[in-house]
This record gives C-alpha cells, sequence and structure tokens, in this order.
C-alpha cells in the first residue's frame, strides 16, 4: 500500500508542476480557458504577474512534496505529506466555490483519496 500511495503522492506533485507550468508559461487562451476568466482579463499585465505568482506556490508545493519523500524520515514525511495535502483539499474547495467547480474534482479528489490512504497508514504503522 505504501507503495501506491507514492505513486499517488508523484502523481500529485506532477500535476502541480503542469498547474506551475500553465500559470507561469501558459499562453493566456489557455490560461483563460483552464481557470474560467475573460481572456481580456488574463491578458492583462497585472493577471499575468498574477498568475505568475500563484504558479510559484502550485510549483514549491510539487517540490515539497517530492522533497518529504525523499529526505524526511517516517513518519516525518508522511505527516508532511498529510497537511500539504490537506492544504491542496482546502484551497481546491474554495476555488471551487470561488473560480470554477471542476477545480475540486481535478485537484481536490486526488488530494483526498491520497490523504484519506496516507490517514489509514498512519494510523495502521503509528498506532
Amino acid at each position: 500500500m505504501l507503495e501506491i500511495l507514492t505513486i499517488l503522492i508523484y502523481l500529485i506533485a506532477i500535476e502541480h508542476l503542469g498547474i506551475m507550468a500553465l500559470e507561469m508559461w501558459g499562453r493566456p487562451e489557455q490560461q483563460a480557458r483552464a481557470f474560467g476568466m475573460p481572456i481580456t482579463f488574463v491578458r492583462q499585465v497585472p493577471a499575468q504577474k498574477a498568475l505568475a505568482n500563484q504558479g510559484i506556490y502550485n510549483g514549491m508545493l510539487a517540490v515539497i512534496l517530492i522533497l518529504a519523500q525523499w529526505l524526511l524520515p517516517m513518519p516525518t514525511s508522511l505527516i508532511t505529506t498529510a497537511l500539504l495535502l490537506g492544504f491542496i483539499v482546502i484551497v481546491a474547495l474554495y476555488g471551487s466555490l470561488t473560480v470554477k467547480r471542476q477545480i475540486f474534482w481535478l485537484q481536490g479528489v486526488p488530494a483526498l483519496v491520497t490523504l484519506i490512504i496516507l490517514l489509514s497508514q498512519l494510523i495502521s504503522r503509528y498506532p
């Protein structure tokens, strides 16, 4: 089960690297479609700066998810990852309520499923 959990964590990290790429280097048309924003808004320089800033957050989230698996000992890596996954679920829920409903299904549900599996591992390994 730990192998499946690790794969899920890496998939979530890859997803957030993809989101980072879209936010930082995507064409305005792609960004507008992905985030449900008007193209005229997305083309504005302040909007592009805000998207790039948001992209850095998603990229760093992905990097920390990966580094937690490589550098931290058990159970510290599991606890750190659980906190990050909880963060993703909350942010996805907020995004689905304020921006686009699909955000929760694309980001929140995978993180939530992974968090549930992770918590079951924590409980079974460290009662």
